[in-house]
């Protein structure tokens, strides 16, 4: 058996009355544990190899509790908590970061990204959409589809409300991990899997979504599409966009480099360099024709948005007499000439 293994979490979670889960709550989520913890739990779970989600009793809890007590005490702390929970407990282990095959184990990778144990586009998420089931959140935690209007009689029969927050495959990440060093306006905004850099603000109107993040700090005013990553001390100002891989921005990652500006209502598809300012109000996509200036505010040439893609230094405005999109350099016209040529 080895005992090298990507990824090892202990979590408690919740299953339909079926017994498929519907969510996972891990505490402490590891990253390449080492060794001696993987050996001291396989033979009280089983385990021998693969990527796999195990679950156990509160009485084997307890045993990998004390098996782990000289080896790791947090997770040992952590195993002696669970050995209470009224809650179905799963062992999730990763020998690879490799394709997703239960619900247990996208939950875990979530985890990973929102614990800021690996940054987005640093796991494999092929296939997490198929195993995060179509979840009520509620007041009374997940419910399955199917049962919620039962629950929801018999809240009303005791007297009680039971409130649905949302219903969707992904759960607020604040329900699960606060990262150390954020604000965050409205919880409802983040989901579980986003990645949000110490010193971020999010504010009202700003979203992130999983796989996607901030590494601050900066401030959150608009949309963090999937996929896509802000630099540090980089500001979304309110209601801007930014494309992510799922709406519409292909398979092009969208980046925003360190020190730019989207401004409000704005919107970008293509990657920004550092230092980059988008004007108010102005989507620039892939395909949009951008006249670009010198320093001296002459035209060099009109280009497609994406030949400027991660170029420092940019300044993309509207005309407001003739409408036409600029891009401001502060180089000369043979200096921007090299920097497109090198970028093609």
């Amino acid at each position: 058996m080895s005992t090298t293994l990507f990824s090892l979490a202990f979590g408690a979670g919740t299953q339909n009355r079926e017994g498929a889960w519907l969510e996972v709550f891990y505490a402490q989520p590891m990253l390449k544990p080492s060794a001696e913890v993987v050996a001291a739990i396989a033979p009280i779970l089983g385990y021998s190899e693969g990527n796999q989600a195990i679950t156990f009793t509160t009485a084997q809890a307890s045993q990998l509790a004390e098996a782990l007590r000289n080896v790791d005490a947090a997770q040992a702390k952590l195993l002696t908590r669970l050995a209470e929970s009224h809650k179905p407990l799963v062992a999730t282990l990763l020998a690879e970061d490799a394709q997703l095959s239960s619900t247990p184990e996208a939950y875990l990778k979530l985890h990973l990204l929102s614990h800021r144990l690996v940054k987005p586009h640093g796991l494999n998420l092929a296939g997490i959409f198929p195993l995060l089931p179509n979840v009520a959140w509620t007041s009374q935690g997940a419910i399955d589809l199917a049962e919620l209007a039962e629950h929801q009689l018999e809240a009303r029969l005791r007297g009680e409300l039971l409130e649905v927050f949302s219903v969707d495959k992904f759960p607020k990440m604040t329900d699960y991990v606060v990262p150390a060093g954020v604000r965050i306006a409205d919880a409802a905004r983040l989901r579980l899997g986003a990645y949000v850099g110490e010193g971020t603000t999010v504010m009202h109107e700003g979203f992130v979504n999983f796989n996607a993040g901030t590494e601050g700090p900066g401030m959150i005013e608009g949309r963090v599409s999937a996929g896509v990553f802000v630099g540090k001390g980089s500001d979304l100002g309110g209601g801007c966009s930014t494309m992510g891989t799922l709406s519409g921005g292909g398979n092009i990652v969208i980046k925003v480099g360190e020190g730019c500006l989207i401004g409000a209502n704005a919107g970008i598809g293509i990657p920004l360099g550092d230092r980059n300012t988008v004007e108010s109000g102005l989507y620039v996509t892939a395909g949009t024709k951008v006249k670009l200036l010198d320093e001296n505010n002459q035209l060099v040439k009109v280009v497609k948005a994406r030949d400027l893609a991660g170029q420092p230094d940019l300044l993309f405005r509207r005309n407001s007499e003739t409408g036409a999109v600029e891009c401001k350099t502060h180089k000369s016209a043979i200096e921007l000439n090299e920097a497109l040529h090198a970028h093609n």
